[in-house]
């Protein structure tokens, strides 16, 4: 197995493998009308429908904070267990269809596959970052990468799928799908021979004490900057395919959803790497928010959704998507930049509970204001006033004047 013991095949693959699986979260869109359908022919109510999605991403940040040091003591085991998680999740999802159970959907699509998209996301982090360590920013833009690259992939194939066996049997074949690209990247992953950790062993005083990282400014200003860029990012891209039909573009909507994915993709990669070639990772959260912030501004001014204007509106689509993506790869180089790489899966799990948050508020704002105004444009206005007060947090919170601290871990 020598020959397999490089950063690709144990690092860079299963990352992938693993990411692009569970990143077919976002492939939800493409899943709720279909499940709407069947519902509503059973005469039920579909009022809860969209909390499955939001109840998916809060588990996984969740998940992701209160077992990250799980995650640490052994990512197999975590990756095995995120695995069968999502898979049964997904295959749950199928079960509830069948059985008409609104409540077993929220179960089995929001908790249980939450919990394996959370124990999934962690998994291969920290390994990419052991393997390249040189380029830490493009070993987890390579892992998210697949994340954001998941709803490109997927989302023609889970339309194909539904349309020739229906969405339940559609979950099923799915949930077979992703769990052997996950247990494939589950058996491949492996940190570099010799690395050696110490762990403390568990006992709940030692896990509560993890959270009162929440006491250091800096870290409450890197969960704040990433919460608001998520919770507008969810604000835009929930309402893309709605903003399309607005500005006149229905019939192209799913072409422009796959150039976004694209995109989504691109930042999660470049905006990473670009941090790499910085003193300062955290000028990237800068560049993402200054971009952000400028082109929900123009869009605003002339008022591009109302008015149809289709460059700008299309142009500050692509840049949601590219600084979406960006803030997640962004994160955990960027952690272990402050703190070290020591404990960076349960710091990093920690900083994912904004995930956890910005799932549970980001597109519910954005649907109240819809729902009470009736204009898409009126989103930008909270996404403005949002970037406003990251930019701010940003620029007088995070500042990184120092290295990280030594690590508790060696390389031998």
């Amino acid at each position: 197995m020598k020959n397999l013991s490089n950063k690709w095949t144990r690092a860079a693959i299963p990352a992938l493998l693993l990411h692009c699986s569970i990143g077919t979260v976002y492939c939800w869109s493409y899943l709720e009308d279909a499940i709407k359908t069947v519902f509503l022919n059973a005469n039920m109510s579909v009022s809860a429908l969209g909390w499955a999605f939001s109840l998916a991403i809060f588990f996984l940040g969740m998940s992701a904070a209160f077992l990250g040091n799980f995650v640490e003591k052994d990512i197999h085991k975590a990756s095995l267990i995120g695995t069968i998680c999502f898979a049964a999740g997904v295959a749950g999802a199928g079960l509830a269809v069948r059985l008409h159970s609104m409540v077993l959907l929220l179960i089995f699509y929001g908790v249980v596959m939450g919990i394996g998209l959370g124990l999934g996301y962690l998994s291969p982090v920290k390994t990419l970052m052991l393997w390249f360590k040189d380029n830490k920013g493009l070993a987890t833009g390579l892992a998210v990468a697949g994340f954001g690259a998941a709803k490109m992939v997927f989302a023609p194939i889970i339309t194909a799928i539904v349309k020739a066996v229906g969405v339940e049997f559609a979950l099923y074949i799915l949930a077979a799908i992703w769990f052997v690209m996950m247990f494939i990247g589950h058996l491949l992953l492996k940190k570099p021979d010799g690395w050696i950790e110490t762990h403390e062993k568990f006992d709940f005083k030692t896990f509560f004490a993890r959270f009162k990282i929440f006491a250091d400014v800096k870290f409450v200003g890197i969960w704040l900057v990433f919460y608001i860029n998520i919770t507008c990012g969810l604000a835009l891209i929930s309402h893309e395919k709605a903003i399309y039909t607005a500005i006149g573009l229905a019939g192209s909507a799913a072409l422009l959803g796959t150039v976004t994915g694209f995109f989504n993709a691109a930042g999660r990669l470049g905006y990473s790497t670009l941090g790499d070639h910085m003193k300062d990772r955290n000028n990237v959260y800068k560049i993402i928010l200054i971009s952000e912030l400028a082109f929900s501004v123009l869009a605003l001014a002339t008022g591009a959704v109302s008015n149809k204007i289709v460059v700008i509106c299309v142009a500050l689509l692509i840049l949601v998507n590219l600084g979406y993506g960006g803030g997640f790869s962004n994160l955990p180089t960027l952690l272990s930049d402050v703190y070290g790489i020591g404990n960076i899966s349960s710091l990093h799990g920690i900083a994912l509970s904004a995930w956890a948050f910005a799932g549970l508020t980001g597109n519910q704002i954005a649907d109240l204001i819809v729902a009470k105004t009736g204009d898409y444009q009126n989103i930008l206005i909270f996404t403005i006033i949002m970037y406003v007060i990251a930019l701010l947090v940003d620029i007088f919170l995070v500042h990184v004047k120092h290295n990280a601290p030594a690590e508790k871990a060696k390389q031998e």
